[in-house]
């Protein structure tokens, strides 16, 4: 077991390493230009447009209003990422992997407008009438039948890698957290995450929406407002916390305290790695959700999709990078959530470390919400709508298996599916760029957008 754990290690290395940097980073930046950086530019109509999008329109078609596909999208892309992922990246890269994360963040933007924008203009309805959509839509109706073995290999992928990344890893870090801070066996957290779980996915993507409408905003709000008072209670330290993160990210960053040192391309791979792995822009994951918003507007909704990387990597694991360095706890030799909640606890001591162990809950549970919803849909495509209840329940069984058990081999499948997963999505919106540069220009002239 542990000779293919490490095999399985080594492949998952390879699929995350420079290829597959280059092409998040690449087809960012080429989108990025081909949209003339539109996505900076309209951000302020973006932020506009998600008050707008809390309500939907007479006749629009979908299942949920447009701020609810963007809150279902972020309880997917706000997760244990946002909070050990950072802290990963960090620790392994030190803090000028920060500055690498944000770069990810702003070429993603254009990335999350694009899948946004094909997921609702090829959408299509369901044998139930639901809408469905993302990267398996675009790539059938956007490419083509002979680009139908792209949309099944993506379906596939997310089908499996969903039980992963978005279920047995998430149980098991709830379960992990709530056993070291309040000796709950992992059992009864097993079975209490899978009757929470089963209350709203049961439900389809309707209930799922409503709960994320309601607990993303106030969960992120909270975590934020947290960080914001740790960062004003170390305000004149700031400037130079910044500094270590721009200079770090072009010289690396020389061993000191419990911290090995990170040359320059480990600070590059981590900061990119991570932010990738955090704000989702590019893996396919995030277009499922924007697919079954109450709009009309492709355009709209692709607003809102590039907010979300906005929001998930440039204030979210913003606030966790700067209250790890500003504590100093970066060179302690902790990493993942134990550093982020020491970093936490030393900079407000007291409830820094409550606030920290609640947020990993919450965003795990969210998680599980989303991903639940992403892989139901890649399994639809391929199955049916027969494949939807056998789909939830094998869903909720999983649940308690990753909550009690040890779950190393599965952590790095769901790795490796995952980042094949981007493959796929990537190569399908690399061919339909030309359709929607053309759009947004016409779009811009036209002085709409």
């Amino acid at each position: 077991m542990e000779t293919l754990e490490t095999l399985l290690g080594q492949f998952s290395n390879f699929i995350w390493g420079v290829p597959m940097l280059l092409m998040l980073l690449g087809i960012g930046l080429y989108l990025t230009l081909g949209l003339r950086a539109m996505p900076w530019r309209k951000l302020i109509a973006a932020c506009r447009y998600l008050w707008q999008g809390r309500e939907s329109r007479a006749g629009d078609e979908g299942d949920i209003s447009p701020f609810q596909a963007l809150m279902t999208a972020l309880s997917g892309a706000i997760g244990t990422g946002n909070i050990a992922g950072v802290a990963t990246a960090i620790y392994l890269g030190g803090p000028g992997a920060v500055f690498w994360m944000w770069m990810t963040a702003l070429v993603g933007m254009a990335t999350s407008f694009c899948e946004g924008y094909l997921a609702v203009r090829y959408r299509e309805q369901d044998a139930l009438g639901n809408y469905v959509g993302g990267p398996m839509y675009y790539i059938k109706n956007g490419l083509g039948q002979r680009w139908l073995w792209l949309a099944g290999t993506f379906a596939f992928l997310g089908t499996f890698a969903a039980f992963g990344i978005g279920n047995m890893v998430q149980a098991h870090s709830v379960a992990d957290v709530m056993h070291s801070t309040f000796s709950i066996p992992t059992w009864v957290t097993g079975v209490v995450l899978v009757i929470l779980t089963a209350a709203v996915i049961l439900g389809g993507i309707k209930r799922i929406a409503e709960v994320a409408g309601k607990l993303v905003p106030v969960m992120a709000a909270g975590y934020i407002l947290g960080a914001l008072v740790l960062i004003g209670l170390n305000f004149e330290a700031v400037p130079d916390a910044l500094a270590l993160i721009f200079t770090d990210a072009f010289t690396g960053t020389a061993a000191t305290g419990g911290f090995a040192g990170a040359a320059v391309w480990a600070t590059i791979r981590y900061g990119i790695a991570r932010g990738a792995f955090s704000n989702e822009a590019g893996m396919g994951s995030t277009p499922i959700a924007h697919a079954a918003a109450r709009t009309r507007d492709p355009f709209k909704q692709g607003l809102l999709a590039m907010l979300g990387t906005f929001i998930d990597t440039l204030l979210v694991c913003t606030m966790t990078a700067l209250a790890i360095v500003l504590s100093g706890q970066w060179t302690s030799g902790e990493n993942g959530a134990p550093l982020t909640a020491l970093a936490f606890e030393t900079g407000l001591p007291g409830p820094g470390g409550w606030i920290v162990t609640f947020s990993l809950m919450i965003f795990a549970f969210t998680t599980i919400l989303a991903w639940s919803y992403y892989g139901e849909r890649c399994a639809e495509y391929l199955f049916g709508v027969r494949a939807i209840q056998p789909y939830r329940y094998a869903w909720l069984a999983l649940l308690l298996v990753g909550s009690l058990g040890q779950i190393g081999l599965v952590w790095i499948i769901a790795e490796i599916m995952n980042g094949l997963m981007a493959i796929p999505n990537l190569v399908a919106l690399a061919a339909l760029s030309p359709l929607v540069f053309r759009a947004v220009r016409e779009r811009l002239a036209q002085g709409e957008l």
